[in-house]
């Protein structure tokens, strides 16, 4: 990098420009969105192989998307990903689950940022009131599992980090 330069940011994220040496030697430019969080997506299963899939309007995108339940973690306050993982799942669905696993880290669009997600696997779960934030006008979809895996298969689940997740259930996307 032969200089970088931030031009804008905000609590989330923070947009860079970087004056760059190329692999072939010449001088080129990068732009580069810094995540000043980690995201974090939650599969949660109950005792009877069903799975919660959050519905909202996504801006960004101008569409209503069907996802799982997601969010960041607060890093700069000292929050693991674990730690989000639980206060999203109770947030967005009022579910609380007393097994955890982590099924891994991705990076979402490693071209353009270094968005990092973590995703876990949530079962014993309990229902609870969910809490979502004043921005959030949230529907909780309750479906089978395998209904979520085919969703993602077929496209009627576009968020990257939703698909990636059901993806990664251990033994179930091969169905």
């Amino acid at each position: 990098m032969l200089s970088n330069k931030t031009t804008y940011e905000n609590p989330w994220i923070r947009v860079e420009h970087h004056d760059v040496l190329n692999p072939n030697g010449q001088v080129g430019i990068y732009g580069k969105v810094h995540f000043k969080n980690i995201a974090v997506s939650i599969v949660p299963i109950d005792s009877d192989g069903n799975t919660y899939l959050v519905g909202q309007d996504r801006y960004t995108i101008g569409q209503y998307s069907w996802e799982l339940p997601e969010g960041g973690c607060l890093i700069e306050s000292g929050e693991s990903p674990l730690e989000a993982a639980k206060r999203e799942l109770l947030e967005e669905t009022g579910l609380v689950a007393e097994s955890w696993t982590c099924l891994g880290e991705v990076f979402l669009s490693n071209s353009v940022t270094d968005e990092k997600a973590v995703i876990f696997m949530a079962k014993d779960l309990q229902q609870q009131k969910a809490r979502p934030e004043e921005t959030e006008v949230l529907q909780i979809q309750k479906l089978p599992l395998q209904s979520a895996i085919n969703m993602a298969k077929k496209g009627e689940i576009k968020d990257a980090l939703s698909v990636i997740s059901l993806l990664k259930v251990p033994g179930l996307h091969d169905r």
